[in-house]
């Protein structure tokens, strides 16, 4: 390229149109002994592309050279220009002094058009130092001069800035005026870099916002622009992670901030990022319950941000940084002052996280008995529970509640975390996807608490109820958004299965499956994300629990739930119209307990295994006397419902020796088995019979049941493809399931039941129109769920129940697949005479052969719901 075929000023613009062709060219040019000025405009390109994508070194190289050519040309506005560049290179190094220095060399000798360039390049830096009234300043100054000269492209750009700097201040609707102006400025350009960019920053502005399936698909579709032109992503890395911190996905956030740190030092690439990204990385360490990883992270970003005069950030990191010594055991007073000063800061910049540093000074200041510094920082936090974002305000409601224990008003902390959590219900109900849903209730877990420990004090059994249930199960209180009929999504979901069948087969033969693996992996992210940017519906937490309606509902029965204050068990039994509290045990013993008993039922899934079942059966006596105390003895004769929290959700309720002979059922909620037992069956009540391929009885029992329903649609062999199975499942009456099951601890809603074409999973459910009313699932595992968020369950059974689904019969562990023929024939049999699900899977337990395999059999399986 010279001059004279085509300008090279064209190479400027085309770093950030298409990076990589731009590179290539000045490489070329500065290879063809170009004149002064073309050398300064190519060495600037190159220093450009190594500054945001490559080695911040070599930046700094080729933009020194740029700035000795632009001299050589004497050309002022070239040399300004490059100075500019410079000055940001610098700042992204660390030399925030060297680089604000260039900065006012190029604004004295860049003039008109040139010196708004360089005031727009210079506000930028203003706000990676976080100096926001300077860099509203700058950019005001330059973006008239811009449009002036009709620059498009500089235009989109400075009002992209002010955005962002509005975001930073919590202007939320400014930004959005400015982000939707530089958009169509974007649109009448090529410049694809700037128009991913601006995707960027509206999914961002999405997230301030509020929404966060938004932010996450415009993010995403940000990162599929970066990736098609072949540009890393450490600013969106870093906006991502926040969003998913928003959405209770911390140890994702957590993984990909490191990740992005590691590139990074490949790279060699700017320390200011670095120091964001891991400012990112301490958040999220924080938010996983990992105080070690957070202070470590937060201490190094504290030393980078302190080194590059960027207060602003520092502040932030040292915020981080007090939060996660607090959570890790620390309490002093000096902690109280340095969270005191950091609240001072943050307010002094107009930051948004301000109150969250002045709730923390309050915090440590009870913990330490301050009560006149508590109730002074806490009121100042406070304040932020009239506006701003969701999660704002339940820290200004947080403090509220704080204070009102401090005063001694039951009322004032009832009510705060009342008005709390029903903005975070508000909030939980903008995600369609009910695994965000189920993650987000973890951000009210401190309200619940506050609001339990304020009725067990003073509020009485039936309001210890109405708080449990507040904050337990409420991702099932509706039905997630159900997947809109997107090809995109249904490609990845068959794609998943077919991979996912060929590892399976692969494995069976003892073949290794590394790319398989990998490619499965990857599959399971794009569903993942894909089914976290739908939408919820309209805000509402669903109904309301209302204890009368309950006492009324249970007619002879009892329910007992078990709510946990402070690491104990507390036994609230519901019937004959009232609500009384026992005590029981330590959770820590009762969940080391149940996991013995796990172990046990899985050898005794085995034949030979027969003398595990004394010892089985004595933990379930100790099991009792830790669950259900003196209320054992108070269950009276009708039927029985449990629902334990989620650290207990593997107990074998059945093995309890005052639980084995009765009506048994498993609920999540008191709320959940309300709708349950309120949920009518469908018309016609068609029946629906399923068998996965390699079962080692070959599935025995579907044959002999289809004799029992003469007009039962039967899938198996080939037929039994996920597809048909879904089709067949919607809307039906009684559903009974003969496959393998595997659990995903890892992923709950990635567990599957195993089919001709491979795996159906939880995803799959979720977009059925409506579940069988009656599920029976003869498979191992099948019950087994994953504790997230505050007390929430994800996996195939509470998938199924907000779906239309009142009952399910699953098994929490291992079993021998002999052993469950007899007992599902004898279940259908309860069933074909008119039983619950509870009923008959009381009867066909009573039925099976007193054999220890057997046993253990009968034990693992439950019924939850009430159908």
């Amino acid at each position: 390229m010279t001059a004279g075929s085509e300008s090279v000023t064209e190479l400027l613009p085309m770093v950030f149109a298409a990076p990589g062709e731009a590179l290539a060219r000045a490489e070329r040019l500065l290879g063809s002994d170009p004149s002064p000025l073309d050398a300064s405009v190519a060495h600037q390109v190159v220093g450009i592309w190594q500054r945001d994508f490559g080695d911040l070194g070599v930046a700094l190289e080729h933009l020194r050279r740029a700035r000795d050519f632009a001299a050589r040309a004497d050309s002022a506005e070239r040399e300004a220009d490059v100075l500019a560049t410079l000055g940001v290179a610098l700042v992204h190094a660390g030399r925030t002094r060297q680089g604000l220095t260039a900065f006012e060399r190029g604004v004295a000798r860049g003039s008109g058009h040139t010196r708004a360039r360089v005031l727009y390049r210079r506000a930028y830096v203003w706000w990676v130092l976080g100096r926001h009234k300077e860099a509203l300043e700058d950019v005001r100054r330059a973006i008239p001069v811009l449009r002036q000269a009709d620059d498009v492209i500089w235009t989109a750009r400075a009002l992209t800035l002010r955005a962002t700097v509005h975001l930073a201040l919590g202007a939320v609707d400014r930004a959005d005026a400015d982000f939707t102006a530089a958009e169509r400025l974007w649109e009448t350009t090529g410049q694809e870099h700037d128009k991913a960019d601006a995707v960027e920053s509206r999914g961002l502005a999405a997230f301030r916002a509020g929404d966060i399936p938004a932010a996450l698909r415009l993010l995403a579709e940000a990162e599929e622009r970066y990736a098609e032109l072949g540009t890393p992503t450490f600013m969106l890395c870093i906006r991502r992670c926040e969003v998913l911190m928003a959405a209770g996905l911390a140890p994702e956030a957590l993984a990909e901030a490191d990740t992005a740190i590691a590139a990074l030092d490949r790279l060699g690439g700017q320390s200011t990022r670095k120091a964001e990204l891991l400012l990112a990385a301490a958040r999220a360490a924080r938010s996983a319950g990992d105080a070690r990883t957070a202070i470590a992270r937060a201490a190094v970003a504290v030393r980078l941000f302190s080194g590059q005069r960027r207060g602003w950030w520092e502040t932030h990191a040292r915020l981080v940084l007090i939060e996660a010594r607090v959570a890790g055991g620390a309490v002093s007073g000096r902690l109280v002052q340095d969270a005191a000063a950091v609240a001072d800061q943050l307010a002094s910049f107009g930051a948004p996280a301000a109150p969250e540093a002045s709730l923390l000074a309050g915090r440590i200041a009870l913990a330490l008995g301050w009560t006149a510094d508590a109730e002074r920082h806490l009121a100042v936090a406070a304040r932020s529970r009239h506006g701003g974002p969701p999660l704002a305000r339940m820290t200004g409601w947080a403090a509220q509640a704080l204070r009102a224990r401090s005063a001694g008003s039951r009322r004032g902390v009832l009510e705060a975390c009342r008005r709390g959590l029903d903005v975070l219900d508000d909030h939980r109900m903008t995600l369609g996807a009910s695994e965000l849903r189920a993650r987000a209730t973890a951000q009210g877990a401190e309200l619940a608490a506050l609001a339990q420990q304020a009725s067990l004090a003073h509020g009485g059994p039936r309001r210890l109820l109405e708080w449990s249930e507040r904050w337990r199960a409420t991702v099932l209180s509706t039905p997630p958004t159900r997947p809109p009929a997107d090809p995109a999504l249904l490609t990845s979901l068959t794609a998943f299965r077919e991979i996912a069948s060929r590892a399976e087969d692969a494995r069976r033969q003892g073949r290794p499956v590394p790319a398989l693996e990998r490619e499965q992996r990857r599959l399971e992210g794009e569903i993942r994300s894909r089914t976290h940017h739908i939408h919820g519906d309209a805000p509402g937490g669903g109904d309301r629990f209302d204890p009368a309606r309950l006492l009324d509902r249970l007619g002879d029965g009892r329910l007992v739930e078990l709510a946990v204050l402070e690491g104990r068990v507390h036994v609230l039994l519901c019937g004959q119209g009232r609500v009384r509290r026992f005590a029981g045990g330590p959770l820590a013993e009762a969940v080391a307990e149940a996991e013995h008993v796990q172990a046990g039922l899985r050898r005794l899934a085995h034949p030979g295994a027969e003398a595990r079942l004394a010892v089985v059966e004595a933990a379930g006596r100790r099991l009792e006397e830790l669950l259900l105390g003196a209320a054992a003895d108070q269950l009276g004769s009708g039927p029985v419902v449990i629902v334990p929290p989620g650290a207990l959700h593997r107990v074998p309720w059945a093995l309890l020796p005052s639980l084995r002979e009765r009506v048994l059922s498993v609920s999540p909620s008191a709320g959940s088995w309300l709708r349950a037992r309120e949920t009518e069956p469908p018309p016609g009540g068609r029946q629906v019979l399923v068998r996965g391929p390699g079962l080692a009885t070959g599935g025995a029992e579907v044959p002999e049941m289809a004799g029992q329903y003469a007009t039962a649609r039967i899938l198996d062999h080939d037929e039994a493809q996920v597809p048909a199975v879904l089709r067949e499942l919607d809307g039906a009456g009684l559903a009974h399931i003969a496959a393998h099951g595997t659990f995903r601890a890892d992923s709950p809603l990635f567990s599957s039941l195993r089919m001709a074409d491979g795996p159906l999973i939880v995803h799959d459910f979720e977009r059925l129109a409506r579940s069988p009313y009656r599920i029976i699932l003869s498979s191992c595992d099948t019950a087994r769920l994953a504790s997230v968020g505050a007390d929430e369950l994800l996996g195939l059974v509470t998938a199924l129940l907000p779906l239309g689904t009142a009952g399910v019969v699953a098994s929490s562990a291992p079993v021998n697949d002999a052993a469950v023929v007899p007992l599902m024939l004898a279940l259908h049999k309860g069933l074909g005479a008119g039983l619950s699900l509870a009923e008959a899977l009381r009867d066909a337990r009573a039925a099976l052969p007193g054999d220890a395999v057997h046993q253990a059999t009968g034990w693992a399986f439950a019924a939850f719901g009430a159908a």
